[in-house]
């Protein structure tokens, strides 16, 4: 790592013997410093061998390593399937895609896997708990990996928020209460989107918190039991949607007057519906966050990920299809889209009620995945220093993170408390597409320049220039970024339009073509490596910067403001608590190895 960032002349003034948040003079101290650690550790990376060592020893009890490739499948289904669907399938129909939601989640799906792709490199490479937080601070350092952070845990919060305000709704449908606001508080005063305190939502965020305290390996037992019957729950569904559906509603809507057609809003309403859909994949990523407790990395992980992500897909897109046979798009429920599709059928009211339990039940299990995933990456947060060491700690029965459990679980229990859905769904839409762009660019540069440790190639030459590789980075996301906006801004139909997105695209691939002939790479992965490098991580960021493009701008704002909160707490307080744990870690020169993980 960077010992240039660890070894400093001014230990007296906020080191290791007092601290930077010792006493208040020692705070002003570290403040007027600010801009010369800000130098020093903001781009300072540490090595993997560090990663799974020195760093992971500051939680104390080690993870158990007990998990398989089976159950990381289960908990990929667990995590993805009864979230997402049942909350954003019903409002991308309606408002975006029409019937055509199939093909969004179509997209959403390749992007997912190829971000998967990304993701099992770095895990089965690295496997520690830390998820993309530990990917990007190996990789491009502490700074970029702390924003990345922040953004994750947001990512988690408020999609656990939405899905526990959507499990109201389901539980109600499931004892015949259709209206969600029967089961919540309104709280004149307080503005729109706020004043629904739902109660239910978070005593089940708070029992999830109590229950993932336990044996992560006794989790994934009952989560297995649990995905079995939900995915036959999924099953029926999909066969009841086919049987008493038809397939004028595919093209018909409820209303003349709305726009019809498989696309009624045509392509750019089903790249905006992928675009919401993608919250449906969020949890392909909380399975990367168990590699610290797998078995054998090389094997299970890499199927655990991508073969959870590919199942789902299928799944989902089957749901898609089903529910847009039962109803008209334009008659959809937003809030409890596949339940309401049967509410009100003569002798089929049944199956609402079926569905509502059914769908309590997914919901349930996802969320218990996504917390135990949150947890994990807090737990990571903390080691790294840029957050309070007690976030770190391990229990020694347990083999859990209890504290960031706990303190998640609070944090989620409040949001969703008052927040309505469709203001949280776009902050965790925005913030996942954020977290998976960067981690599709950090594959990239961890194969084409040699990582912090700074050995040598595989030819024995010296480092290459990381230089070429950043500038093929930055000119490829510009590219992506201008076929967003011709996609966006330009007119439709127009001769100018199809050539601008014609150039952009031929630029892409010139760009990468040339990427791959003149820079070689600087490694190979030993164990398990993204195929079609650099073509699949490309794709990847492409895809992501486009889903992005497709986002309103209220979520840019409200995604500027907590990224610049983010910023804020980092330069207060991270980058100050972080230089104190590295500097008296290298003054201790504490090295721990772990012995338990087997590829």
């Amino acid at each position: 790592m960077d010992k240039g960032a660890l070894m400093t002349p001014d230990s007296d003034q906020g080191g290791p013997d007092g601290g930077s948040f010792s006493s208040l003079r020692s705070y002003g101290r570290a403040l007027s410093q600010t801009p010369r650690r800000l130098a020093r550790r903001a781009c300072a990376a540490t090595a993997p061998e560090e990663e799974m060592s020195r760093v992971r020893a500051r939680s104390g009890a080690p993870m158990a390593r007990a998990l398989r490739w089976p159950d990381l499948v289960g908990l990929g289904l667990g995590g993805m399937v009864g979230a997402g669907v049942f909350v954003t399938t019903g409002r991308a129909t309606r408002l975006h895609a029409g019937p055509g939601v199939v093909v969004s989640y179509a997209i959403a799906g390749l992007c997912a896997l190829l971000s998967a792709f990304c993701y099992t490199e770095f895990a089965v490479d690295m496997p520690v708990a830390g998820g993309a937080f530990s990917y990007l601070r190996v990789t491009f350092g502490e700074f970029a990996a702390f924003l990345t952070g922040a953004n994750l845990i947001m990512e988690y919060v408020f999609s656990n928020a939405a899905v526990a305000r959507s499990f109201t709704a389901y539980m109600g449908t499931a004892v015949g209460v259709d209206a969600p606001s029967k089961w919540r508080i309104a709280v004149p005063g307080l503005p729109n989107g706020f004043n629904q305190v739902d109660l239910v939502a978070v005593g089940v965020i708070l029992l999830i918190s109590v229950c993932i305290c336990y044996s992560t390996k006794e989790s994934s037992k009952v989560n297995m039991v649990l995905t079995a019957v939900h995915v036959a729950f999924i099953l029926f569904i999909i066969v009841m949607g086919f049987w008493r559906g038809d397939a004028r509603n595919l093209t018909h809507p409820a209303d003349p007057a709305h726009p019809g057609g498989f696309f009624p809003n045509g392509v750019g309403g089903v790249f905006s519906g992928a675009a919401m859909v993608y919250l449906s994949y969020i949890g392909y990523d909380a399975v990367s966050t168990m590699a610290e407790e797998v078995e054998r990395p090389a094997r299970d992980i890499p199927i655990g990920v991508s073969g959870s992500v590919i199942i789902v897909t299928v799944l989902y897109c089957l749901m898609a299809a089903s529910m847009s046979m039962l109803l008209p798009y334009d008659a959809i429920d937003t809030e409890a889209p596949f339940s309401g599709a049967f509410r009100g059928s003569d002798g089929w009211g049944w199956v609402s009620n079926v569905i509502g339990a059914g769908a309590s039940l997914g919901i349930l299990t996802s969320l218990m995945v996504a917390m135990l995933g949150q947890a994990r990456y807090l737990c990571v947060i903390g080691r790294s220093g840029v957050m309070p060491a007690w976030l770190a700690k391990v229990h020694p029965k347990t083999a859990t993170p209890v504290n960031a459990s706990a303190f998640l679980g609070l944090l989620t229990a409040a949001l969703a408390l008052f927040t309505e859905l469709d203001i949280l769904l776009n902050l965790v839409c925005i913030g996942t597409l954020f977290v998976f762009y960067m981690v599709s660019n950090a594959v990239v540069y961890r194969r084409y320049v040699v990582g912090p440790t700074g050995s040598s190639t595989e030819s024995g030459d010296r480092q290459p220039s990381a230089w070429p590789t950043l500038a093929f980075l930055l000119a490829f996301s510009l590219i992506a970024l201008s076929f967003t906006l011709v996609w966006k801004l330009a007119p439709e139909g127009g001769r100018t339009r199809v050539g601008l997105l014609s150039a952009c695209g031929a630029a892409a691939v010139a760009t990468v073509g040339a990427f791959q002939a003149l820079v070689p790479q600087a490694h190979t992965p030993e164990l398990w490596g993204v195929p079609g490098m650099p073509w699949v991580p490309a794709a990847s960021v492409f895809l992501n910067v486009f889903l992005l493009g497709s986002l309103d701008r209220p979520s840019y704002v409200r995604f500027g403001f907590f990224s610049a909160a983010a910023v804020l707490v980092y330069v207060l307080y991270s980058v100050h608590a972080s230089y104190d744990a590295e500097e008296s870690a290298t003054l201790d020169g504490a090295k721990v190895q772990d012995e338990a993980c087997r590829v």
